[in-house]
């Protein structure tokens, strides 16, 4: 191999100081403007001595000033040398301080963009930290915001301009209250950017999954990114796409973390709300911090009582199970004996509402109702559209209706219907459908079934698979109004914003995924004992919300206290938790939703409205 040359490691030593940035350019120009300033003294003070005041000392001076500003040679006077000598000086400043100027303002930019991205490191504490970027962050940061009355921070850490993210931010939650928003851009998958978010006086850690194919990937990358730091870090919660992932990501986050199946949950909402209109209304309730929310409590006082005493201990709080050494059980048996270690779980408006009430609450023992269980009886179900939740769904259907009950899925997708088999109630039946085709959809006649699910198509992005399930609803509830039919239509989105829309069809609910998913982490990430409460809520198996009618309760058209409710609903073996008014069913955000009414309250029933119970199928 041929020996490099002096020349040749000259250049290449050159090269690399070159590269060192800004700092090392500004180095290599002094050294010239320094070179430049001796060079012209000297030859100043060799050519023309007389011209020189101070010897060579003043011959530097008179260099650097004509240097440093080289207008100032329009004012000497001199010999043609002295001069020239001079003149050499000026336009060597005018090149130094022309490429000074130059590297100076591209050395700041760079810096300005630096902090631009927000590379410093994070040093609050107490701090919930978000990892990612979805739409999902804004449903996440509203609820935190809505959840803290004292000074607080989120800090998120993205692969997105930190400039961005902020003006996103302000535009979407204008009000932060006191709480304050820190972002950082970075990859959340290396070890070296989670740094800059101080993971170790965190509170929380929500991680996100981002938008995109296959956002799992993303989502287990950050998980054993963080398992790397070996428990440097608070409890994490993470939402999952997929529940076939929900494996490898249990084993990527390790016992520290809490797991959100995404797919598996939004499936269960939209069965249940399929059946119980207004359902996805409920849950939203429970999930936001707007109003009531669930707490867990210790009552010593209690200890002995039975979970029936306990429904009425409370005037502004609603009691809805226990957390005992076994686990979560809301609904348990009315003769369940509160045992010494086991904590209540109540809806109430904040801490300072969950107080034993003084007195046993009026009961209008007349005004309930004592009718029997109506049986289940086989039922049609029409599914529109597929998607990859889709057979989930269909799944949970089929435990939930009567034998010989008949689902036909109407889809122009082509994985429609596959790979169902072993179903046990259900009839399946695929038809090929353009679902937007109001056409098609009377050849379906629809006006034979009871239920209508309306699934976005994920072979569209977001907004279009919603825009095109605005126009199934809107053709829907046309065709039921020229046809005078009636039957239940529950439909999927993405957007919260397009929920307004879907008003005008008069959908009798709307699911939207995403911002449940958004709330559910939102309430784990505030106090991560909840995820028993609401892994036990979303189950299929015990006591799940179910909104049934008033008048299977409590005599219609009579003022009755929310505490007779109560009490028919005990006797069922449920707990009655709130209630829903027909005449309110399009009034936002409530939707004529009221859960953990006072006791003492005076309510009078109408025809359609609804009592929303915890309570086996």
């Amino acid at each position: 191999m041929a020996k490099a040359s002096v020349r040749e490691r000259a250049r290449y030593w050159f090269d690399n100081t070159m590269s060192r940035g800004t700092g090392a350019l500004i180095g290599w120009l002094a050294a010239f403007c320094a070179s430049l300033i001796v060079g012209v003294g000297g030859l100043a003070v060799w050519l023309t001595p007389g011209e020189i005041d101070n010897g060579f000392s003043g011959a530097l001076w008179a260099s650097l000033m004509r240097t440093l500003s080289p207008g100032k040679i329009a004012s000497d006077d001199g010999t043609a040398p002295y001069l020239a000598i001079m003149l050499i000086a000026s336009l060597g400043g005018l090149f130094f301080v022309s490429l000074f100027v130059g590297l100076l303002s591209a050395g700041l930019k760079t810096k300005v963009e630096d902090l631009r991205k927000g590379r410093s490191r994070i040093i609050e504490s107490q701090h919930t930290v978000i990892l990612g970027w979805s739409d999902q962050v804004f449903t996440i940061v509203a609820e935190l915001v809505k959840a803290r009355n004292h000074k607080s921070v989120i800090s998120i850490l993205a692969d997105k301009d930190k400039v961005a993210m902020e003006d996103d931010l302000r535009d979407r939650i204008p009000d932060t209250r006191r709480t304050r928003i820190v972002c950082r851009t970075g990859r959340p998958t290396e070890s070296g950017h989670l740094d800059l978010m101080n993971l170790g006086a965190a509170r929380s850690i929500v991680v996100l999954s981002p938008s995109g194919e296959d956002p799992d990937a993303h989502v287990i990358k950050t998980l054993l990114a963080l398992a790397k730091r070996r428990g440097d870090h608070p409890p994490v919660v993470a939402a999952i796409a997929k529940s076939g992932n929900m494996a490898a990501a249990r084993l990527a986050g390790g016992p520290g973390v809490h797991l959100v199946d995404s797919d598996d949950t939004s499936a269960r909402l939209i069965v249940q709300s399929s059946r119980q209109s207004g359902m996805s209304v409920v849950c939203m309730d429970l999930l936001n911090f707007d109003d009531g929310e669930i707490y867990l409590r210790a009552f010593p006082s209690l200890t002995g009582k039975t979970y029936s005493q306990a429904l009425t201990a409370f005037e502004t709080a609603t009691v809805i199970g226990l957390k005992r050494a076994t686990g979560v059980e809301l609904n348990p048996p009315m003769d369940t004996a509160i045992a010494d270690g086991d904590v209540v779980i109540v809806i109430a408006q904040d801490d300072s509402s969950i107080r034993l009430a003084q007195k046993a609450p009026d009961i209008a023992e007349d005004a309930i109702v004592r009718a029997g269980r109506t049986r289940l009886e086989p039922e049609r179900t029409l599914v529109l559209g597929w998607n990859g939740r889709a057979g989930t769904i269909v799944r949970y259907l089929d435990g939930y209706v009567a034998p010989g009950s008949v689902l036909d899925v109407a889809a122009g997708h082509p994985d429609a219907g596959g790979n169902l088999v072993g179903l046990r109630n259900l009839t399946l039946n695929v038809k090929d459908c353009d679902t937007t085709d109001r056409f098609a959809l009377e050849s379906l006649g629809v006006g034979i079934y009871q239920h209508v699910i309306v699934l976005s198509d994920d072979r569209f992005e977001a907004h279009h698979a919603d825009t095109r399930t605005l126009m199934s609803l809107l053709q829907l509830r046309d065709m039921q109004t020229v046809m005078h039919e009636r039957y239940s239509i529950v439909s999927e989105m993405h957007d919260e914003n397009n929920r307004e829309l879907a008003e005008v069809t008069e959908a009798d609910d709307i699911v939207i995924s995403d911002t449940v998913i958004g709330l559910l982490l939102a309430q784990l990430a505030e106090n991560r004992h909840l995820s028993e409460v609401f892994g036990y809520l979303f189950d299929s198996r015990g006591s799940e919300i179910y909104p049934r009618p008033s008048s299977d309760y409590v005599t219609d058209g009579r003022p009755v206290t929310f505490a007779t409710v109560i009490e028919s609903a005990r006797r069922r073996g449920e707990t009655a938790i709130g209630y829903r008014r027909a005449a309110r069913v399009s009034e936002p955000p409530h939707f004529g939703v009221v859960l953990n009414p006072a006791k003492s309250a005076e309510l009078t029933f109408e025809a359609g409205d609804k009592v929303i119970v915890l309570a086996e199928r």
